[in-house]
C-alpha cells in the first residue's frame, strides 16, 4: 500500500469543468419543457375557443382563461432558468451543484409540461361545454386551477432545490483555473 502525506489526502479536488454541462441542461430543461407545456395548452385550448366562437362569439373573451393559464407555465420555466443560470459560477461549480440544478430544471419543466397537457385538454373540452351550458364555467375554472397547481408545485420544489444547492455545493472542490 502506498503511503500518502496528510496534505495529499486532504487536498481538495479541482472542480470538474464538465459539471457546468448538467447545470446548463437544467436551464434548458426548465425552459424547453415548460414552453412545450405552455404551447400545447395554448394550442389545444385555442382550438376549442375557435370552435366555440362559431356558435357563441359573445363568450370568446370569457373563454380565454385556459390560454392565459397555459402561458403562465412558460413563465415558470423562464424564472427557473434565469435563477439557475445566475447561480452558476464557472470556476467553483461542483458536480453536486450541477446535478441539483439539473434536477431543479427537470422538476419545473416536467411539472409544467404535465400541467400544460391537463390545461389544454380541460380547456378545449371546457370552453366547448361552457358554450352549450354556461353553468359549467365554475367547474371548468376549478379544474383548470388544480391543473395549474401541478406546475406551481414543480416551480416551488425546483426553486427550493436550486437555492439550497448553492449552499450545499460550495467548498466541495477547488477552482480549476487556479
Amino acid at each position: 500500500m502506498a503511503m500518502y502525506s496528510a496534505s495529499t489526502l486532504m487536498a481538495m479536488q479541482p472542480c470538474d469543468p464538465s459539471s457546468a454541462f448538467f447545470g446548463f441542461m437544467g436551464v434548458t430543461s426548465a425552459l424547453v419543457f415548460a414552453n412545450l407545456g405552455a404551447a400545447y395548452g395554448t394550442a389545444k385550448s385555442g382550438v376549442g375557443i375557435a370552435s366555440m366562437g362559431v356558435m357563441r362569439p359573445d363568450m370568446i373573451m370569457k373563454s380565454i382563461i385556459p390560454v392565459v393559464m397555459a402561458g403562465v407555465l412558460g413563465i415558470y420555466g423562464l424564472i427557473t432558468a434565469v435563477i439557475i443560470n445566475g447561480k452558476m459560477d464557472a470556476a467553483n461549480y461542483s458536480a453536486y451543484s450541477g446535478y441539483a440544478h439539473l434536477g431543479a430544471g427537470l422538476t419545473v419543466g416536467m411539472s409544467s409540461l404535465a400541467a400544460g397537457l391537463a390545461i389544454g385538454i380541460v380547456g378545449d373540452a371546457g370552453v366547448r361545454a361552457n358554450a352549450q351550458q354556461p353553468r359549467l364555467f365554475v367547474g371548468m375554472i376549478l379544474i383548470l386551477i388544480f391543473a395549474e397547481a401541478l406546475g406551481l408545485y414543480g416551480l416551488i420544489v425546483g426553486l427550493v432545490v436550486a437555492s439550497t444547492a448553492e449552499g450545499k455545493g460550495k467548498g466541495l472542490c477547488s477552482p480549476y483555473n487556479v
